[in-house]
């Protein structure tokens, strides 16, 4: 049985927060209003259940000053950044987080799109995200430090066909 991928609704925001702010090491910390925000400027944010698993993007009109984002504006003119999907903890292993790429990519092909990025952390190091956008078709595209050089990440691209 499949479990249904939903839009984030208002209702969810709260447990949107909570969980990825257990993850704000591999992602960033939000408080509330931004992530209100953020949802309000987002491409596609969608989730798995209740909350397994979520996803947030963004194309390249959204009001967003992420240092990441901004790096992938100065070189696509077009493109959907995916900005975070998170998987909760128990419910990791079950495919969650292909599935939302899988739908994000269908979606974003949808609305005429045929480049989604992304980055993941270099140093602290990722390896399992690395291997799983590996897996996904992406390859990589380029490099920065960020955050006063708290952080090393790797920029990613995929190609989708049109």
């Amino acid at each position: 049985m499949t479990t249904p991928i939903d839009r984030i609704a208002q209702g969810d925001e709260a447990d949107i927060l909570a969980l990825n702010n257990e993850h704000a090491a591999e992602l960033s910390w939000l408080e509330a209003e931004r992530l209100s925000f953020l949802l309000g400027e987002a491409f596609y944010a969608r989730r798995i259940g209740d909350l397994e698993a979520f996803i947030m993007t963004f194309d390249q009109e959204a009001n967003y000053d992420s240092p990441n984002f901004i790096w992938f504006r100065e070189r696509y003119g077009r493109f959907i950044y995916v900005d975070r999907v998170v998987v909760a903890a128990h419910a990791r292993g079950r495919g969650h987080a292909r599935l939302l790429y899988q739908d994000l990519f269908e979606h974003a092909e949808r609305a005429g799109h045929t480049l989604v990025t992304c980055e993941v952390n270099a140093d602290p190091p990722n390896p399992a995200s690395d291997a799983f956008h590996a897996a996904l078709g992406f390859t990589e595209v380029g490099e920065a430090v960020i955050h006063g050089g708290k952080k090393t990440v790797r920029y990613y691209v995929k190609q989708i066909v049109t």
